[in-house]
This record gives C-alpha cells, structure tokens and sequence, in this order.
C-alpha cells in the first residue's frame, strides 16, 4: 500500500470529486449529527470552499494512525470513545473513578431487562425506563456479542448508577439509573479520510488487501465495482489495482469504507478503469470510453468462495458414481453464505427439486434464466412470481438434495437451454449520455491522472 501525502494531488482529487458531481447539483451531502468532515490540512483553509472545493474534502495528510490523532487524546478501543488527556477518565461526561466497572457481552437470546435485573436494577425502574424512553432505545434490536458496562458505586450499597450499552463502534447508549432515570444516544465522532492505495494479487484480492493493511471492506467494495467485468474467481497471479476512496475512522480505528472515488485494476493483461459520474441523478462507474461497468449479470452469484466443479458434457457424479452432463458452476463456499441474483427478473419457483434441494429459480428475461440448487433456505420474502433486482439475496449456500457438502450449484440457460455460466458475454447497460461525453471526459482524464501518480 502507498500513501500520499501530495496536497497538489489530493486537491486535484477534490476538484474531481466535485466536477463528477456537477450533473446532479450539490455534492455529496455532509453526514448527520455526531460525525465530522476531513481534517484541513491547507495553510489558510477555512470553513468556506476552497477555490469552489467542499471543505470536507481539504487536503489530508500522514498515515492513518497519525490521520487520526490530535495532542493528547487518548482513543479507548473496548468502548468507541476518544477522551482528551484532562478528562481521559470520564466517559460520557461519568467521572470514571467514582465507580466500580463490570464489563460483559450480551449472550445469545438474553434481554437488556434481564442484564439490568442481574445488576439490581428494580424491575419497576427497568419497566418505567424502557417505556419512557422508547422513541430513543429500541430493546429488541439488542445485538448478540455487543459489550456493555454498569457502573457501580465505589461503597459498601455498590448500587447501579448508570448502564452504557455499546451498540456498534458508532452508538452507543447511556441509561441513567439514579433519581431521573433515562436513557440517551451517543453517536461517536467520525473522521473521513482520503486515502491512495495499491495492491498486488498473490493468492486473491481478499488477501491483498490484508498483505497491505488495507479495511478489509475495500476488497468488497471493489468487487461490488468490477463485478460485471472481472471474474473474480479468476484472478491471476500479478494481477494489481490502484484506488482512490474515503476511509472512516473513530479514534485510530477504521470503521469502514464510505466511498470509493476511482480505481484501476490491471488483470488478464488489461487495464480497467472505473471513473465515477453522476448522470440522471444517480452516480455510476464507467470504462474510459464511458461504457458502464454494469452489466446486465453478474459475473458470479456470491462472493468469497472458490469454483469446486466446472460445467461439464460428462461428470462423475459424486454420489450416484455415474458419468453424466454437470449444466452448472459448483461454487465451495460455508452453509449460510448469501447468494445474490445475478441479474433482475422474476422468481418462476422455489421449492425442494429431490437431487437439486432447495431450488430458486429466475427468468430474466424473454431469452436468459438461472437457477440456484442446494441452498440451505431461501431469502427474505422470495417466492414464486416475485420480482428481484440484482444482487438481491435469494437464498443461502447450504447442502440440500444430493450433495457431499455445501456449496451452489448455479445453472444459467439460454432459452431453455443450460449454457457455461463462466462463458456468458452479457452486453454494458447505461452508458454516458452522448451530450454528457466532453464532460466525462474531462473527469476521466484527471482521474487517470490522478491514479498514475500511486505507485505498486
């Protein structure tokens, strides 16, 4: 990974990133409440724009760790929360060294009340409390494995006064057990960061991005980008890309991609650009020539997994020990593993089909129509006569019917017809407006520009 520290290039970038806004008015809309915008580094920069450049995209410099740290702040990884030097211990405002802590993690089918309970809270306060505050805290969305803390007086009561539920690294939760009870939202502040990186594919684009202390949401990012044009079940050995997006961190912690800006990936000897532009009000990924990236299919049904048995005429099958035609991919991949629909269509069934197991199947359209055997059960809300956009979930990797173990077996027919799923050339969708190419242009360029500048 290579980061930069160029002001003249991450200005450029700004302009870009603004420019490819221009077909939709406004840019990108600042976030809510509780988060913050990029730290400026520009001598003279101010709230205002910069030469027409949003300020939550000034000049950002160093490396993540220094990205994020200012003097004397302190960044308390187990509950989400930056405390500066003075009040590192207060947390939410508590002072800390009043109380003794009991820290825990919410166990599966457990309640906040019976937490509470066990903690000695009455059961008419925690009634009273969750009744209350109800429009603030919603206890059924309680997740399994998140970290509270109760706060007990230091003396011999050690009474609960206060209850901090640890939602996300994002929220957090706050009840107030003592004379006034209430429960309060505390959103952790947010740092967007512009980051350049590059990587090189070893084994797979998964462990690039781990080899480069790379979020290892960028690999997913990416793929949802290349998709429709990089089979990445197919990558090769010195395969490589480069990327511009922004990094969220709280404290010294990533939390997450917000948004990739421009890519380049070079595979199977050839360079494919992803240049971002805004047209009709919704922002796309485009090729140089402003082909979409999107495709009518995807290039495969689920993501992270490995090809175990290919389309084949003739097939030991594994279990009935007879040759016969295999009309599908076999994808190895763990029971419960999302499988998305490679395409929009209409769902024509979903039943148990003996052999092929839990079975969805979707025409797309007057010619194409795919299949999705052994799936452990179907997605939320799929049925036959059902209509489903791409990359919906439809079902869940299992080992239904005649199998060995998990994996999908996906069928793709051109009408009626089972064709080699790896093998379909599905035509680019959407692309840049002929009165809109001068302006795309423009933005291409400085994007590859832009990428030309980050080095392997």
């Amino acid at each position: 990974m290579r980061l930069f520290h160029s002001l003249t290039a991450l200005v450029t970038a700004a302009m870009l990133i603004t420019a490819s806004c221009v077909r939709s008015g406004a840019a990108e809309s600042a976030d809510s409440a509780g988060t913050a915008g990029l730290t400026t580094a520009a001598a003279g920069a101010d709230s205002t724009a910069l030469n027409g450049i949003p300020p939550e995209y000034a000049a950002v410099t160093g490396s993540p760790a220094d990205l994020t740290k200012t003097a004397g702040l302190h960044f308390d990884s187990a509950t989400g929360t930056a405390n500066t030097a003075d009040n590192r211990n207060s947390l939410f405002g508590i002072p800390l060294d009043s109380y003794n802590i009991v820290t825990g993690k919410v166990k599966r089918n457990q309640f906040i009340s019976s937490i509470l309970s066990d903690h000695g809270v009455d059961w008419n306060d925690i009634e009273k409390l969750l009744s209350d505050n109800r429009e603030t805290f919603d206890p059924r969305r309680v997740r399994t494995g998140s970290s509270y803390s109760v706060l007990m007086t230091a003396d011999t009561l050690n009474k609960p006064h206060y209850f901090i539920y640890h939602h996300d690294p994002r929220v957090a939760y706050v009840f107030s057990l003592k004379d006034t009870l209430a429960i309060y939202r505390h959103d952790a502040e947010i740092r967007k960061t512009l980051r350049y990186s590059s990587g090189t594919i070893n084994t797979s684009l998964w462990d690039a991005a781990q080899e480069n202390d790379l979020n290892p949401n960028l690999s997913a990012e990416l793929s949802e980008i290349y998709a429709w044009t990089i089979d990445f079940f197919g990558l090769q050995k010195g395969d490589r890309f480069k990327v511009i997006y922004e990094e969220e961190f709280i404290g010294d912690e990533s939390v997450g991609i917000r948004r990739i800006h421009a890519a380049q990936f070079e595979h199977a000897g050839s360079t494919i650009y992803a240049i971002p532009f805004i047209q009709d009000s919704v922002m796309s990924f485009f090729d140089t020539t402003g082909a979409s990236l999107r495709k009518a299919f995807l290039k495969a049904p689920l993501r992270y997994s490995r090809i175990s048995s290919r389309f084949s005429g003739g097939r030991l099958h594994p279990i009935l020990k007879i040759v016969r035609p295999h009309h599908g991919v076999d994808y190895a991949a763990p029971i419960g593993t999302p499988v998305l629909a490679i395409g929009d269509g209409r769902v024509t069934s979903t039943a148990y089909e003996g052999g092929a197991g839990r079975t969805v199947k979707i025409k797309h359209n007057s010619v194409y129509s795919t299949a999705y055997l052994h799936l452990s059960r179907f997605g939320p809300g799929i049925s036959s006569g059902v209509y489903v956009k791409q990359g919906q979930v439809i079902g869940y990797v299992g080992s239904s019917g005649l199998s060995t173990g998990p994996h999908l077996d996906f069928r793709f027919y051109r009408n009626g017809s089972p064709i080699d799923p790896l093998k379909v050339e599905a035509p680019p969708v959407n692309p840049v407006a002929p009165e809109a190419l001068r302006e795309f242009e423009k933005v291409a360029e400085g994007y590859i520009n832009l990428l030309g500048t980050i080095s392997y």
